[in-house]
């Protein structure tokens, strides 16, 4: 149950923060027999899953390293990155009970959910610096982040969930300020507008 917890954990975190990666690396690991996965996620170690993965992982990571066109990547992907962590939670599970697979994936959209959103937000309040380059080390450090917490979810699931509680912990705190960081940003960066057409008029 431990591991099985760690799993849907792990997919699901994962999830909200690069969905594609996530997918690959449980699909690779399971292929060369690293991992062993449920059943119900079987179709990850598909060559054709795999592939396809592949490819959106690599569309994703360059993706993420042009500033402001990652926060529309974001926005886009709220909508594919939280489903797929309830799925891909419930999946963890096997075939459990169904009132325990439906408490998993509300636990594993709530999960991915909130990765996706400490990630998007602080995204977009880094957008705001007009240099790119701590945009670039923000997105190299959340690909390693990931791919080092799949690896600690895969094979050491007790510390994995331990780190799971306090990122929880930790965005439940961090959310609410990016959330007022980036909202007097953006009434900054309008007011500046602004100012800027009302001198642009008077000359």
């Amino acid at each position: 149950m431990l591991e099985s917890l760690s799993l849907a954990a792990g997919l699901s975190w994962g999830s909200g923060l690069r969905l594609y990666l996530t997918v690959l690396l449980a699909g690779v690991f399971e292929r060369l027999g690293l991992v062993h996965l449920p059943d119900t996620l079987s179709a990850l170690s598909s060559p054709w899953v795999i592939g396809v993965a592949a490819v959106l992982t690599v569309t994703e990571f360059l993706a993420d390293k042009i500033p402001a066109f990652d926060s529309l990547w974001d926005a886009v992907h709220t909508f594919i990155r939280i489903p797929a962590g309830a799925v891909l939670a419930a999946g963890a599970l096997g075939h459990a009970d169904p009132a325990l697979l439906t408490v998993a994936a509300l636990a594993g959209g709530t999960l991915a959910g909130t990765a996706h959103l400490t990630k998007a937000g602080t995204r977009a309040l880094i957008n705001l610096s007009p240099e790119p380059v701590s945009n670039v080390v923000t997105s190299t450090a959340e690909d390693g982040f990931v791919f080092g917490g799949i690896l600690l979810a895969l094979f050491v699931p007790l510390l994995f969930l331990v780190l799971i509680v306090g990122f929880l912990v930790l965005a439940g705190w961090v959310l609410p300020r990016l959330w007022r960081g980036v909202q007097g940003g953006f009434r900054g960066m309008a007011t500046h507008m602004v100012s800027r057409l009302a001198r642009s008029r008077h000359e």
